[in-house]
C-alpha cells in the first residue's frame, strides 16, 4: 500500500505540474515501462538489479547498468520492487543490486531468502537519500506532496546499508563512495552513462537535424526534478547582467524550475518547456548553443550529484559550463571540452566568451563530444574492478 501511495503522488504531482495531456503520456510511459520490466525479470540470469522505478534515477542506475553488465559478459536483469513475486526470483539469480529500493515486507522476505542461499546483495545509490538528514533538508523534499514524502520517511534503503550482511555499494561519485565507506562498505564507483539508444538518438540528430539559422544564442538548463530552484539561483546575478550585455542571448527552461522576480524583466527572452520523453530531451539540448550546470557549492546534496549534466550535452557537441565541484571537475578540463565557474564573475566571463564566439563553442562541444565517447557510453565502459568483483561472486 505504502508503494502504491507514493506512485499516486508522483502521479498527482505530473498531472498537477505538466497539465492532464503532457502529464498523462509521462505516466502512462512509465506505467507500460513498468510492466514490461515485471514481466521481463522471470528469466534466469546471474545478476538481478532490484529497481526502486522507472524515472531517471532507474534509467541510469538500474537499466542503463544491466546494459553494461550484459556487454560484459554477465547476464542481468531488471525487475521492480513492486513485483509481488520477488522471493521466486532468489533462486535464479546470483547476486543481487538493490537500488533505492525501499524496504516493505516483500522486500525484507527477498533479503531473508538471498541470506539463506549465501547470495551476494550489493547497495546501490546514486544520491544521498539515504540519509534523512540530507534529504530532508532539500527544496525537492520540502516540495513533494504528503504521499511522496512517504518514500523519505527513512533513508531510502537505510536499512539495507546497515544490514552487517551487506559489505558493498555502488555509487556514482567520489563524494558519495567516501561516504559510504566512513560506514566500513567497500564501494565501486559506476559513473552514470548512456546507452545505445541515447548514443544512436545523438548521432541521428547530428547527422540528419539542422542546428538553428538564426543569429541567437540560446542557454539551456534542464531541470528534470524540483530540488533545482536554489542551484540555478545560484547564476542569476550572471544570468541578469549577461541578459543587459547580449541582446541575441537567450535562456531556455526545461522541467520545474521557480526563477527569482528579478528575471521577469526578461521573460520575453526566456523560454520554458515542460519534461519531455527522453528522445524529445535529447532534442531540446540539441537545440541550444550553451548548456548550463549550476549547483550550490558546499551543499552535501549538490556536491553529491554527478556529472551526467556534461555528458547528454557533451554528447550532441552542446558546450557546457558548469559549477567547480569535485565532480564536474573531475570530469571536465576547464577551457578544453568545457567551462568550470565558481563565482558569479566566473559565470559571466565563461558564458561571454561562448556567447561572443561560435567557433570557440563549436571546439568546446566537439571536444566535449570526444570524451563522452571515450568515458561515458556502456559500450565503452572499463569498469574491469567492478566486473572482476561480480564475476568472483558468480564463482562462489
Amino acid at each position: 500500500m505504502k508503494l502504491f501511495l507514493i506512485k499516486l503522488g508522483k502521479a498527482f504531482t505530473a498531472l498537477k505540474r505538466d497539465g492532464f495531456f503532457i502529464g498523462g503520456k509521462r505516466i502512462l510511459d512509465y506505467l507500460f515501462q513498468f510492466i514490461r520490466t515485471i514481466l521481463g525479470s522471470f528469466r534466469s540470469g546471474e545478476a538481478l538489479i532490484i529497481a526502486s522505478g522507472v524515472g531517471d534515477s532507474s534509467h541510469y542506475r538500474a537499466f542503463n547498468v544491466a546494459e553494461e553488465l550484459n556487454l560484459q559478459g554477465i547476464k542481468t536483469v531488471v525487475t521492480m520492487q513492486d513485483n509481488p513475486l520477488l522471493s521466486v526470483l532468489v533462486n535464479r539469480f546470483q547476486v543481487f543490486i538493490f537500488q533505492r529500493t525501499i524496504v516493505t515486507p516483500k522486500v525484507k522476505k527477498m533479503i531473508h531468502k538471498i541470506k539463506q542461499q549465501k547470495k551476494e546483495i550489493i547497495f546501490e545509490t546514486d544520491d544521498l537519500v539515504f540519509d534523512t538528514k540530507f534529504m530532508h533538508a532539500t527544496d525537492g523534499y520540502k516540495n513533494m506532496s504528503s504521499f511522496e514524502k512517504m518514500q523519505y520517511t527513512k533513508g531510502v534503503g537505510e536499512e539495507i546499508l546497515a544490514d552487517p550482511y551487506v559489505k558493498t555499494c555502488t555509487t556514482t561519485t567520489t563524494y558519495i563512495a567516501k561516504i559510504l565507506k566512513a560506514r566500513k562498505k567497500q564501494v565501486f564507483i559506476v559513473p552514470n552513462k548512456l546507452n545505445q539508444a541515447e548514443l544512436k538518438i545523438a548521432n541521428d540528430l547530428l547527422k540528419n537535424q539542422q542546428k538553428r539559422k538564426d543569429n541567437l544564442v540560446k542557454l539551456g538548463y534542464f531541470s528534470g526534478t524540483m530540488s533545482h530552484n536554489r542551484d540555478f539561483a545560484t547564476i542569476t546575478d550572471a544570468l541578469i547582467k549577461l541578459f543587459e550585455q547580449y541582446p541575441q542571448m537567450r535562456l531556455v527552461l526545461v522541467g520545474p524550475l521557480e526563477t527569482e522576480n528579478r528575471l521577469n524583466q526578461f521573460k520575453d527572452r526566456i523560454e520554458s518547456l515542460p519534461l519531455v520523453s527522453r528522445e524529445k530531451h535529447y532534442n531540446n539540448i540539441f537545440q541550444v548553443d550553451i548548456n548550463l550546470a549550476p549547483l550550490e557549492l558546499g551543499d552535501p546534496f549538490c556536491e553529491a550529484k554527478s556529472e551526467l549534466k556534461f555528458f547528454e550535452a557533451g554528447i550532441l557537441e552542446v558546450p557546457t559550463v558548469a559549477v567547480s565541484n569535485e565532480t564536474f571537475s573531475g570530469a571536465i578540463k576547464d577551457g578544453v571540452d568545457g567551462f568550470l565557474a565558481k563565482n558569479t564573475n566566473e559565470w559571466r566571463d565563461k558564458l561571454g566568451q561562448l556567447i561572443e564566439n561560435k567557433e570557440l563553442r563549436r571546439e568546446i562541444g566537439q571536444a566535449a563530444r570526444k570524451k563522452v565517447l571515450e568515458k561515458y557510453t556502456v559500450k565503452n565502459s572499463k569498469n574491469t574492478v567492478y566486473y572482476d568483483y561480480i564475476n568472483s561472486c558468480l564463482n562462489k
